[in-house]
């Protein structure tokens, strides 16, 4: 997934862009997206939106670039959303901010809560947010949602904090972009040890910590957890990981037993990339990168 371009897809859904008249298809979504036009607001959008006749078929909203985002963060969005809720009962999917960065890089998009947003649609099945400034999930939770993904180039460690408290006992992919600490990125390995014992998420089969300058930390804190004898896909990329992460990998007892190792953007050796190529599951160490003058960096992080 790149945040060069709008999504295509998202969670097995399909998303294009809302044109009236509205005619809904199962498994798509529909991105409401505010270009350039003076005088029109998201909100004119959604309004427009939801006065279609077959409003309440749709099943998957994608809320794209709502104006000034690096000023008004999305809780009126959020508002609008819940007022909205018989309007549309059976939605399963929001993905919240697919912006790419030349409408409005990720670190300067202004966020909010989402976990009262959850709440109000407990028949959420997947659910998406980018843009990491402002973002909490306060008292969040939720019985049915099956995948949680939070894009962001640098994550406050409070939202990570805020998602392991809660209860999600159905969630099968957790996708969270730690991102940087030039761009606000504040999480430590420490800060997943909820995640360890593998009991937190009785559901989860995919693990992606992604996007990490701390991957390294978070391959060595992984490879001796029991989480990793109960998912079936741990996803490291986008981030930094080097021969010391890779090496904790490789003499993990679990990692062999994976379905899938995901690496792609990193700094390892050839070496390194070999012997775990040779493990006996998919493994991706694509995109590797230079590690010149021991500079690594994350591939999204302004």
């Amino acid at each position: 997934m790149t945040i060069g371009r709008h999504l295509s897809s998202f969670q097995g859904f399909s998303v294009v862009d809302y044109e009236a008249p509205l005619v809904p298809e199962a498994g798509v979504a529909y991105r409401l997206r505010l270009g350039w036009e003076a005088g029109k607001t998201w909100l004119n959008l959604f309004d427009a939106f939801l006065a279609e006749e077959r409003v309440a078929e749709v099943e998957g909203i994608v809320v794209g670039a709502w104006g000034e985002m690096w000023d008004a963060g999305s809780g009126f969005i959020v508002d609008a959303l819940l007022a909205a809720r018989e309007q549309l009962p059976n939605l399963k999917m929001i993905f919240m901010g697919d912006v790419t960065y030349e409408e409005n890089e990720i670190s300067w998009m202004v966020q909010s809560d989402m976990g009262r947003l959850l709440k109000g649609y407990p028949a959420l099945v997947h659910f998406g947010v980018r843009g990491g400034g402002s973002l909490r999930f306060k008292d969040a939770g939720h019985d049915n949602l099956q995948s949680l993904v939070v894009q962001t180039g640098g994550l406050d460690r409070g939202v990570v904090h805020d998602i392991l408290a809660g209860e999600w006992p159905a969630l099968r992919h957790l996708e969270l972009w730690l991102g940087t600490a030039n761009y606000g990125a504040t999480s430590r390995a420490e800060d997943i040890a909820p995640l360890l014992m593998g009991d937190l998420l009785p559901s989860l089969r995919y693990l992606g910590l992604r996007d990490s300058d701390i991957a390294d930390d978070l391959a060595a804190t992984l490879a001796l957890a029991p989480v990793l004898g109960e998912i079936e896909v741990l996803d490291l990329s986008l981030g930094t990981l080097s021969d010391a992460g890779g090496r904790a990998l490789l003499n993990s007892p679990h990692v062999p037993k994976l379905k899938g190792l995901i690496l792609h953007h990193h700094f390892m050796s050839d070496q390194m990339c070999e012997q775990l190529e040779a493990l006996p599951i998919r493994v991706d160490v694509s995109d590797g990168q230079d590690d010149e003058d021991d500079w690594r960096f994350v591939a999204v992080g302004e």
